[in-house]
């Protein structure tokens, strides 16, 4: 069963790990194609936040947080791999930013094609998300092992 639990979280992570990886990779000088396909997406929800919800964001390069989310991807997902809460809780910080920002359906009408494949990436992301939150969970739930001492008695 250690096994199979082990195997589950190396495929899980490596879902992350691999995306971080190809953003390494593709980096450049100005954050890459990750970053060209952010931006828009960025400053359309600071956009969203500053109109609806009155709060100012600051001013961030795009490549600066590319390189948080490949930062929050590869070490999140190396530690979880390893059974560490911490991962965990890594990859669900990157989910909770990242998620609404780049698979933005609601501005989309339903009859966009846009639409439908932003939701389906949303809700994907929402089911990872939920993996995350129940291995939060179940590892809480545990007790924690203790160390077997053995008590001689004194014999008199």
């Amino acid at each position: 069963m250690a096994f199979a639990s082990f195997l589950g979280r190396v495929l899980f992570a490596s879902v992350f790990i691999l995306s971080a990886y190809q953003e390494f990779n593709e980096f450049g000088v100005d954050g890459g194609p990750a970053a060209e396909a952010l931006k828009p997406k960025f400053n359309v929800f600071t956009h969203v936040v500053t109109s609806k919800a009155g709060i100012q964001v600051p001013e961030i390069e795009i490549k600066h947080l590319v390189t948080a989310a490949m930062i929050l991807k590869g070490v999140g997902g190396f530690f979880f791999i390893f059974g560490s809460s911490l991962g965990a809780y890594l990859l669900l910080l990157h989910q909770m930013i990242a998620t609404p920002i780049l698979y933005d359906f609601y501005n989309y009408d339903i009859d966009e094609k846009e639409f439908s494949h932003l939701f389906v990436k949303f809700t994907q992301n929402m089911a990872l998300f939920g993996a995350l939150l129940f291995f939060i969970g179940m590892k809480n739930s545990m007790p924690r092992r203790r160390s077997k001492k053995v008590h001689k008695t004194k014999t008199v």
